[in-house]
């Protein structure tokens, strides 16, 4: 016996057409193709799917039994296919995000909460990228972007840029290095440095100032929030390095100061790791429009 989609589909139209007629024009075929359809379905199960004694004709016992086959069937048919049809015109697909920059979440959020709006078919999903290796993740298909700020040379992979940013020193008002118009490496030394809880390598201050210059602070102490980070340092608790756009964005209070590092300042950009396959998708190019607007926001700030 060999039961198609297309049989399951004739048994449902028949009983909601009530004869063969109607269930014809439902299925857009002649009567006579859908009758010899049906007797074709009874000679493979053997069994009478018909009481056509009924009027309207109405479904046997055995009828009924692929009717409700088809009503858990088709429905899930149906979204396959228009799943299929969605990743062919673009609407649907997926986007899972890695995050290489802990701050970054303060930017995301505000893009994501406009994507699902326009693309509500397509699958979300974030993933702190500090937790695993999110580039080779990328490579192997599960991730679809990375958010990082140490682009590299990876086959298949294009680092599109989303914007500039400068970390800056953060002391309260009244710590004595406030009165300082720049901050330089040596000025960590004693200090109590409070910074996400990521490892070194992935942060500024460790390596573009601190590390390269062989200083150690007299202490390191982490905190999983930026608001928690400014009221520790507000507090006098010990001082911070953060990009510049997120100190305007969570300004909390005005009892601390932000100074440039180093005399000419730092400058580090932030990119969206994607493979060259993806970029063209439309919900892809959108999320990355939507991305810079809001740089472009933060920015502006």
């Amino acid at each position: 016996m060999h039961l198609e989609f297309r049989h399951l589909r004739t048994i449902k139209a028949i009983h909601e057409a009530g004869g063969l007629a109607r269930a014809a024009e439902m299925l857009n075929i002649t009567q006579s193709a859908l009758s010899h359809q049906v007797k074709g379905l009874e000679e493979q199960t053997g069994v009478e799917l018909f009481i056509r004694r009924a009027k309207p004709m109405r479904l046997s016992a055995a009828g009924m039994r692929l009717l409700r086959l088809a009503d858990r069937i088709l429905p899930e048919i149906e979204a396959a296919l228009a799943e299929f049809d969605g990743l062919r015109d673009g609407s649907s697909g997926r986007l899972h995000i890695a995050i290489e920059c802990h701050a970054c979440f303060e930017w995301l959020f505000p893009v994501l909460e406009r994507f699902r709006v326009n693309w509500p078919d397509v699958d979300v999903d974030i993933r702190p990228g500090l937790a695993f290796d999110a580039l080779p993740a990328l490579g192997r298909e599960e991730v679809d972007l990375v958010v990082s700020s140490d682009p590299e040379t990876l086959p298949g992979i294009t680092f599109d840029h989303l914007f500039d940013y400068a970390p800056v020193f953060v002391a309260s008002a009244q710590h004595p290095l406030a009165a300082k118009e720049f901050i330089e490496a040596e000025d960590f030394r004693g200090e109590t440095l409070i910074t996400y809880p990521v490892d070194r390598a992935r942060l500024d201050v460790f390596s573009q100032l601190l590390t390269p210059a062989k200083v150690e602070p007299a202490a390191v102490r982490q905190a999983e929030l930026t608001a928690v980070i400014l009221f520790l340092v507000a507090s006098n608790r010990g001082v911070s390095v953060l990009p510049d756009w997120v100190v305007r964005e969570v300004k909390t209070s005005t009892d601390y100061v932000t100074r440039p590092i180093t005399k000419t300042g730092l400058t580090r950009g932030l990119f969206a790791a994607i493979r060259d396959a993806d970029r063209g998708k439309p919900f892809m190019r959108d999320f990355m429009a939507m991305a810079r607007q809001e740089a472009n926001r933060l920015q502006a700030a």
